[in-house]
């Protein structure tokens, strides 16, 4: 799924187009134990209750695809009978009204997820009947091109208020209020089947981590059989350590630089696609290479990228750093240069010492005071 598309799917969750037909709740202990359970219509819930939901399951489709928000291929191993797409697929198709499946859904998740506390599983039938779209990109409402069916799932922390004072009606004071366990913002969410082209893709899923370095590798593996992606922080560090490897002692700031340029022209060719902008090990290499990088140690790449992230893996372009702002750093200085002015910083030796330059306009200012740059 791509930005757009997770768009449409969270405009879903809007009160006057909500297209949610059942939810299932299932509140787990802090001894893993299930304490409560429920099933209801959805649009028979209390108004102001089923706006809370709505603002979670807004929240489960937030974030930068390929950092919060990441796309799941099912693997074909999993799509054979018995396979975990089977009981994805067949859970979807009860409409939620199976205790059984239900029940064991949970225990899946019970058994895997790591969360010391409370917490509780939130799992959403809904369907969408997606409106057609004209030559002029246009929407249109009374033409229907399909119908999408899916499930959303989402696991919310539960936890305890904090202590606050307040007023006490009955007893007519200031005093402490009671305190209650409230329900979170989702940590873990997960959307089956992917909506993908504006249509069902039951191949894929779309996963969500609120914190985008703790996506919990075992709990994708066992409930979907999939190839838990590279973190946003590891895509960064194996294109760090691959840009530092395959420099070697060859490496410079010109160097640099010219990576700098090169991811961002790369972005820029592609802003008007919707489409996360990803590097396999093949677009990886390529890019060093017209970065001025064609020393020895590029004989080397491929078997240092599957080293460092697997052969298959994905680089998100948006996660990898410098991209917002070119950054250099020395044991006691930091400087932070917008992307459009990178030119202006050389590297020289003057005088015997390494130094950076930076060419300034006639206008600089130390701590908010206009300063001469030139001493006379």
């Amino acid at each position: 799924m791509n930005k757009i598309e997770t768009a449409e799917i969270r405009k879903q969750f809007d009160p006057d187009r909500c297209t949610i037909e059942r939810i299932c709740t299932c509140y787990v202990g802090s001894e893993k134990e299930k304490r409560f359970m429920s099933r209801d219509s959805f649009l028979s819930l209390p108004e102001e209750e089923m706006h809370k939901y709505l603002a979670f399951f807004k929240k489960a489709l937030t974030g930068t695809i390929g950092k919060n928000l990441m796309n799941l291929q099912i693997p074909l191993s999993e799509e054979m009978p018995g396979g975990k797409q089977e009981f994805l697929v067949k859970l979807r198709d009860s409409e939620l009204a199976d205790d059984e499946m239900l029940e064991a859904f949970y225990d899946k998740i019970i058994e895997h997820y790591d969360q010391a506390d409370k917490y509780c599983i939130f799992l959403v039938y809904a369907v969408y009947d997606v409106p057609g779209k004209g030559l002029d990109g246009l929407t249109m409402d009374d033409a229907s091109d399909s119908v999408y069916r899916y499930m959303l799932c989402c696991l919310c922390p539960v936890e305890l208020s904090k202590g606050a004072l307040g007023y006490d009606t009955e007893e007519n004071r200031i005093g402490e209020l009671t305190r209650q366990w409230v329900v979170g913002d989702p940590d873990k969410a997960f959307l089956f089947p992917s909506f993908a082209e504006r249509m069902s893709n039951i191949h894929e899923l779309l996963y969500y981590s609120k914190k985008a370095g703790e996506i919990q590798p075992d709990l994708i593996e066992f409930l979907f059989g999939a190839e838990p992606p590279l973190t946003a922080d590891e895509q960064k560090d194996t294109f760090n350590l691959l840009v530092s490897d395959m420099m070697g002692e060859d490496g410079d700031m010109e160097i640099m630089k010219n990576v700098h340029d090169s991811l961002t022209g790369l972005i820029e060719e592609n802003k008007a696609n919707p489409e996360p902008l990803s590097m396999g090990s093949a677009e990886v290499k390529q890019l060093l290479k017209d970065s001025g990088i064609n020393g020895e140690g590029m004989e080397r790449f491929e078997d240092r990228f599957e080293e460092l992230a697997g052969d298959k893996a994905e680089i998100m372009v948006a996660n990898l750093p410098g991209i917002k702002t070119f950054n250099i750093s020395t044991p006691d200085i930091e400087i932070h240069v917008k992307p459009d002015y990178v030119d202006r910083i050389e590297a020289r030796v003057i005088d015997g010492r390494d130094c950076l330059v930076i060419t300034v306009d006639d206008h600089v200012e130390v701590n908010g005071v206009n300063v001469k740059t030139l001493v006379k």
